[in-house]
């Protein structure tokens, strides 16, 4: 068991009780006991100053890539969760897309057992729970033992790297995934329509001499899933929304009571498709980088709560791998330690968003949409924590992140926000010296 902790003198941003002001907060037990100014605290409690720091629930992020098992030079589950804490992050869901896939209860239940070892070696970040294949092989033909592999730790299932295409398998999905009251998360795009494509579909692409992919590649399918949420009542949730056409369908969907969630990128949220010039492959993403009109549309569709979460689609490549010719190149960046930094800057230091609002689409947002424990300072609650310095300014240098791959396109850049602790169940995953440069 661990020692009592208090922070104190921090300023608490915990949207999920409406709370923004200087308190401290009292861990016992691995679990909040208090939350208020003037706490004393145990006699043998580990203090933590916060002052000048912002205390809130930890974030959570239901979209990343761990890679293992068979692809450990990309990432692993150890450096992927040690990633994860130094992004602030105390829980994230890992994806089944591995090499062997997570279709069967041994997979899922490797994910769960290798974070829990090397948390209890002291080399833990990040709570890791492991979704689950929809298919067999994630080949979308036939489902997979949704009972068992609920029974072995999913949280969730879905085929992300591939669409689930055809429409009866979704429809089975949104209807057996009912009695385990978990959701389908869909990577929604139609492959005939996206066409071998290597980036958005419009000038940038045809200067280059890129094949594109349309908006509509993603937003049929948004489109025909949404219609099928509508008819079976299940939980559909749509992963890294990027063009501005699926908005208007979830928009529509939510005026008409259907059970979708979606979630928005920081990369989408920041970025275009002119991010791609030079043949830029760190800028290389699936669903690709789009118009301005698209990130507006989405930015504005987070901040109005259309899209409830904030999750980094954290998609880890080996150096070489990205350095290939653009069409022959992987898709996708690393995103867990510059995500809170990264919208920081673009929705809160712009003053579009208030930071409470931030944390909400970051951590109680995810928590209450997909039943996570979690995402709140609510005594009682698991202490996962982050500690944060809003206002530092540091330089983003690949080379230092946790993570063992370097694929980001937010190298060079100058962000504000750092994270100081992590802390998951009372216990302390990452620790920043408090230098900035």
């Amino acid at each position: 068991m661990s020692r009592p902790l208090l922070i104190h003198g921090g300023r608490i941003v915990d949207p999920s009780t409406n709370l923004d002001e200087i308190a401290d907060v009292l861990v016992v037990g691995g679990r909040i006991e208090a939350v208020q100014p003037g706490l004393a605290g145990p006699e043998d409690a580990q203090r933590i100053d916060a002052r000048g720091l912002v205390v809130s629930p930890g974030l959570i992020d239901v979209h990343v890539h761990f890679r293992e098992p068979g692809g450990e030079h990309k990432e692993t589950i150890r450096t992927g969760a040690q990633s994860a804490a130094a992004g602030g992050f105390t829980t994230v869901w890992a994806m089944p897309n591995t090499d062997p896939p997570l279709d069967d209860p041994a997979a899922v239940g490797f994910v769960r057992q290798e974070a829990r070892r090397w948390a209890r070696r002291g080399e833990g970040g990040a709570r890791v729970s492991p979704v689950g294949a929809a298919s067999k092989g994630l080949a979308g033909v036939q489902m997979t033992e949704i009972g068992g592999l609920v029974e072995a730790g999913a949280v969730a299932v879905t085929d992300d790297g591939h669409p689930i295409a055809d429409p009866v398998l979704m429809r089975r999905l949104l209807e057996y995934t009912q009695a385990f009251d978990i959701p389908v998360l869909q990577h929604a795009e139609d492959m005939a329509l996206s066409a071998r494509g290597v980036m958005n579909e419009g000038s940038v692409a045809t200067a280059l001499g890129l094949r594109g992919i349309p908006n509509a590649s993603e937003a049929v399918i948004v489109a025909r899933d949404i219609l099928l949420a509508e008819l079976t009542g299940g939980h559909l949730h749509i992963q890294h929304l990027s063009a501005r056409e699926s908005v208007e369908f979830v928009r529509m969907a939510r005026d008409r009571g259907v059970r979708v969630t979606t979630e928005l990128t920081p990369h989408h949220l920041t970025l275009t498709e002119e991010a791609v010039q030079g043949y830029r492959t760190e800028a290389k993403m699936n669903p690709p980088l789009r118009r301005e009109e698209d990130r507006q549309v989405l930015r504005q569709a987070l901040i109005d709560g259309v899209i409830e979460m904030i999750a980094t689609d954290h998609a880890p490549h080996h150096y070489e791998e990205k350095e290939r010719e653009f069409d022959d190149a992987p898709f996708g960046i690393v995103g867990l330690e510059t995500a809170l930094p990264i919208c920081l800057h673009d929705l809160v230091v712009s003053g579009d968003m208030t930071l409470s609002s931030l944390i909400d689409r970051m951590s109680c947002a995810p928590a209450r949409a997909m039943g996570i424990e979690g995402g709140t300072l609510r005594p009682g609650s698991p202490a996962d924590i982050v500690v944060f310095d809003p206002e530092a300014s540091w330089l983003v240098d690949a080379d230092q992140f946790r993570s063992k791959s370097r694929n980001t396109p937010f190298s060079g850049w100058r962000v504000t926000g750092r994270i100081r602790r992590t802390i998951v169940a009372g216990e302390t995953r990452f620790e920043d010296s408090g230098s900035t440069t």
